[in-house]
Formats: C-alpha cells, sequence, structure tokens
C-alpha cells in the first residue's frame, strides 16, 4: 500500500468510496434513512475536486486500487478520512491521518461520526461537544474533537 498526494482523476473513484463506505461502514450506528441524507449518491464532482485541491488531500492505493483517503484544510480541520469497507482495519486510516496531521500546524479539529470516535480517541483526540447536524431534515449525531498539540 502506497500513501500518494491526491490527483483530480482519483475525484469520481473517491465519491463512490465515500458513499460505499458510509452505507456499509457506517450503518451499524446510523439508519438507513440518515445514511441516504448523510451520501446521497449525487455529488458535485467539480466542488469536491477543487475542495480536495484546497486541502492537503491524500490516497492510500493498494495495486493501483484506491482504499482509502482523507484531507485536512489550512486551519488544521481533518474534513474527510474514508476507508474502502474491505479494507478496515489494517490500519489504512492510521497512515492516511499520519500523513494529514504532518501537514498541519497547531491544533487539529474534525467532525467524528460516532463509528470514528473511538479511531480519533486512541489517537489523542478530545470530544469538544456532541452535536446534531441536519441534512434535508434528518438529524445525524457527531462529535466535535480537538488534537491539541
Amino acid at each position: 500500500m502506497i500513501i500518494r498526494k491526491y490527483q483530480p482523476s482519483d475525484c469520481k473513484e473517491l465519491t463512490e468510496l465515500f458513499y460505499n463506505t458510509v452505507h456499509n461502514v457506517n450503518a451499524k450506528d446510523y439508519t438507513k434513512e440518515q445514511l441516504n441524507v448523510w451520501a446521497t449518491g449525487q455529488v458535485d464532482l467539480e466542488k469536491w475536486n477543487e475542495s480536495l485541491q484546497e486541502h492537503f488531500s491524500v490516497v492510500a492505493a493498494d495495486d493501483e486500487i484506491i482504499v482509502g483517503f482523507g484531507d485536512i484544510d489550512k486551519t488544521g480541520y481533518l474534513d474527510r478520512l474514508f476507508v474502502h469497507a474491505d479494507y478496515q482495519r489494517k490500519g489504512i486510516a492510521t497512515a492516511i491521518c499520519n500523513q494529514l496531521e504532518q501537514a498541519a500546524n497547531g491544533d487539529i479539529t474534525t467532525h467524528a461520526s460516532i463509528t470514528a470516535k473511538p479511531f480519533f480517541e486512541k489517537r489523542g483526540y478530545k470530544i469538544v461537544k456532541e452535536q446534531q447536524v441536519e441534512r434535508q431534515g434528518i438529524f445525524l449525531t457527531n462529535y466535535v474533537m480537538i488534537k491539541e498539540r
């Protein structure tokens, strides 16, 4: 497995990985209704690509197959961190997160899903608050977390 910088040609594959990960991995912590508004399957590839290019974004690849990705912005906000459902618990999220954290100066914040919260806690992130995020009239629980450095 290699970790490399994001390239615009990765965008469509990342949006598919995002959708599939949310609907498979996060299904144990969220209802079908919540999953459907979180990852609708309708994405604006141009906006995703723009966002991923503005942030420090990396992908994990295993023999040309993208198995995970993540990004962090200039303020230290870790925006996305997703690993393919078939590649969970293999150290991929850790490897991606290590790269993202190294790229940041100062404290790092994230909005962690119920599913991701234990992963971030093990990395030294502390819960600032639990929050309800509204998408299309449906509420999803997540956690504002910070890693102070």
